[in-house]
């Protein structure tokens, strides 16, 4: 078992919000197309698809982001709005509990505004059905009173786009799905364009750098732009009060191995995960709900935070009997991979 002290909500390779954030993460956010790094064929679709649409002077189509946390979906709305000159507004699909409280949003909007809705798969069934008509025809049904005297008004609301995000695109229904125009996947990032990103964010944070440390930085950042910033901030102080305050590749490296954070990103949590695995489980497989009692993590957040990363590094796979730690993951963690195990891959 993993120990129960261990600060999941203040995981610094998180690719989640948590309450470390502090207002700069803000504004380290970039502004327009031409400030945000990486992306490239989300950037030169959206960039046509925007002029497009000023040039007809229409609303652009509906949009939905989706992809791992962390990438920036919620950033490419606001640069939506900027591009297109119009006002963001900003929800999720857990805030909106009622019927009532997305009518109250769409009425607020004004012409050609863009409403962002994030974990938009967590919208409610009966609160998609407003949505519907509101995406098609820009107009919303209301139902008044009830039963034989009831009565249904049409509501017409002004041309928008909503920009829904998601990091499990395959939970939206397929009716909402369809009613997107525009769909979006975000990649993981590369360390050289999380390089440029630790690079600006340094810029503008006023802390010196060089690229080699801002390479070292990006190649333990999982592919993530937050947890970059996350740990560009992290090293810098570090680099403050037990240095000069310049981010070498040398300060990078002691301090990300302070945090315990590996050459390849993993942290104290992942090796824990893979180590559970192979002496608890001889290396797999073993069930995902089995796994997270073993780890005392929930399943959900296993298999959306932990285990995306673990896959595209090869050091985990999913089988139809359970998850099983591959040879690399032995190697990395400097055990021998039995022959057994072998014979999986």
């Amino acid at each position: 078992m993993i120990e129960e002290n261990f600060d999941f909500e203040n995981r610094i390779v998180s690719p989640e919000y948590s309450n470390m954030e502090d207002d700069t993460e803000l504004t380290l956010r970039p502004k327009t197309l031409d400030e945000y790094v990486g992306q490239e064929k989300v950037k030169d679709n959206l960039r046509i698809y925007i002029q497009a649409a000023l040039k007809r002077h229409e609303s652009l189509d509906h949009v939905l982001l989706y992809g791992p946390p962390g990438l920036g979906k919620t950033t490419l709305s606001s640069i939506i709005a900027r591009e297109l000159g119009v006002n963001l507004r900003i929800t999720s699909g857990p805030a909106i509990e009622k019927q009532g409280d997305l009518v109250a949003i769409l009425t607020s909007l004004n012409e050609g505004d863009v409403l962002f809705i994030d974990e938009i798969h967590r919208l409610s069934r009966n609160v998609e059905e407003i949505l519907y008509p509101a995406m098609e025809d820009f107009s919303i049904d209301i139902i008044l009173g009830k039963g034989p005297s009831a009565r249904s008004i049409r509501l017409d609301v002004p041309h928008f786009t909503l920009v829904g995000a998601t990091t499990r695109s395959g939970q939206l229904t397929a009716p909402l799905r369809d009613r997107f125009g525009v769909l979006l996947r975000l990649e993981l990032y590369t360390p050289e364009e999380l390089a440029k990103i630790i690079t600006r964010s340094a810029g503008i944070l006023q802390i010196p750098i060089d690229m080699d440390g801002a390479l070292e930085i990006a190649s333990r950042s999982r592919g993530t732009p937050r947890i970059a910033n996350r740990l560009l901030k992290r090293v810098r102080d570090i680099a403050e009060i037990e240095y000069n305050g310049e981010i070498t590749v040398d300060v990078a490296r002691a301090a990300l191995s302070r945090f315990e954070i590996d050459e390849l990103g993993l942290d104290e949590f992942d090796r824990k995960m893979l180590s559970a695995i192979i002496n608890h489980y001889g290396g797999g497989p073993v069930g995902l709900d089995t796994l997270a009692a073993a780890v005392g993590e929930e399943a959900i957040t296993i298999e959306d935070v932990y285990e995306p990363y673990l896959m595209q590094i090869g050091f985990l796979a999913r089988t139809p009997r359970g998850r099983c730690v591959t040879k690399a993951a032995y190697e990395h963690l400097g055990l021998k991979c039995p022959e057994t195990q072998q014979s999986l891959f």
